[in-house]
């Protein structure tokens, strides 16, 4: 829950937790590398999926910073534990110029899995699941709360090392579920060139009109740098805009966790890719972030050591052992806490 995991008074987009995007991934599957697994999730309670929601994969392919490939998952009203979805996947003009579910239609009212059998869509040469699964990511949560002192509901914007290490040694997600969609596909569908930059919507329907309430791209990226007076419009904002509109905040903050000049900042952020706030996968090369993002990289550290120059040390968790190496490579879902 890397985009979830934010300063404690930002909370979830319009206090929705359905709203809420979490993490994405985009790796090579394992068993083809011919072919690509793209997953968002969102929802850190694993519940059913916002029916007034759009929530859609965006793929760059030509550096450009717009979409250029669009996949749309929108989901039926729960009724009696049981929902459907559809998805739509839209190319070119058509993905970049509308964000309402647009495009082919490739799957029609399949179900939504929340047991431990995933069930799975075929569509030409593409698959689809979407429902409850073992969240993947891994972090100490009392740990970054002790060491960013966010008592009173501060934002994560001054460690506060002094001295002794705050980690505690437990995983604070390690029995946590979310609801993900997975697409797995041949990656020459992706026309990277030799990249593509990857980013997750997610939109609710307000008034009769499509609101953007959440984004998800670099993990951690929007968790770290944003404020309680700054989340909602970053979530709205288009990347393609990013570099012109948030530069100077991210160097803001950088200043104060890590002591970076000017220059060395925006040389930082240009090393990891973060803005615009973007996925970048070379499918030539292994993934692993940030090219692409896996199950095992500990994108908590990797954001620490980021943001302090490389002065917070590691906090010693594993990944999580119940990921799977077949489709739809997330664990099955933990029972529900009675």
């Amino acid at each position: 829950m890397s985009n979830h995991f934010t300063g404690l008074n930002l909370g979830a987009p319009m206090g929705d937790q359905r709203l809420d995007l979490c993490d994405l991934y985009a790796f090579q599957a394992p068993a083809d590398p011919s072919r690509t697994v793209l997953i968002l999730n969102a929802n850190p309670n694993a519940d059913a999926l916002h029916p007034d929601a759009v929530y859609r994969l965006n793929i760059d392919n030509d550096d450009d910073g717009l979409t250029d490939i669009a996949i749309s998952y929108v989901f039926s009203p729960p009724q009696d534990g049981r929902q459907t979805f559809n998805v739509f996947v839209a190319r070119g003009d058509e993905a970049a110029g509308s964000a309402e579910a647009v495009g082919e239609q490739v799957v029609t009212d399949a179900e939504v899995s929340f047991g431990a059998e995933p069930g799975r869509v075929t569509a030409g040469s593409h698959t689809f699941f979407a429902g409850a699964r073992s969240d993947a990511f891994f972090f100490d949560f009392d740990g970054v709360s002790k060491l960013f002192d966010t008592s009173g509901g501060r934002n994560f914007t001054a460690p506060h090392m002094g001295g002794k290490a705050p980690w505690t040694g437990v995983d604070s997600n390690v029995g946590a579920n979310v609801m993900s969609t997975v697409l797995e596909l041949p990656t020459s569908e992706l026309g990277a060139n030799p990249t593509i930059r990857v980013w997750g919507r997610c939109s609710v329907r307000k008034d009769g009109r499509l609101v953007h309430v959440d984004r998800a791209g670099h993990p951690s990226v929007c968790s770290f740098f944003n404020t309680d007076e700054t989340k909602e419009e970053y979530n709205a904002s288009e990347p393609v805009n990013d570099r012109a509109r948030w530069t100077d905040q991210f160097v803001h903050i950088m200043g104060h966790t890590g002591g970076y000049s000017r220059e060395e900042a925006i040389a930082a952020i240009d090393a990891d890719g973060l803005l615009p706030d973007m996925l970048t996968y070379d499918p030539a090369k292994p993934a692993r972030y940030p090219n692409g993002r896996v199950f095992t990289d500990d994108v908590i550290d990797h954001r620490l050591a980021f943001l302090s120059k490389g002065d917070i040390p590691p906090t010693g968790l594993s990944p999580h052992s119940d990921v799977l190496t077949e489709f739809p490579y997330l664990g099955h879902p933990h029972p529900a806490a009675n």
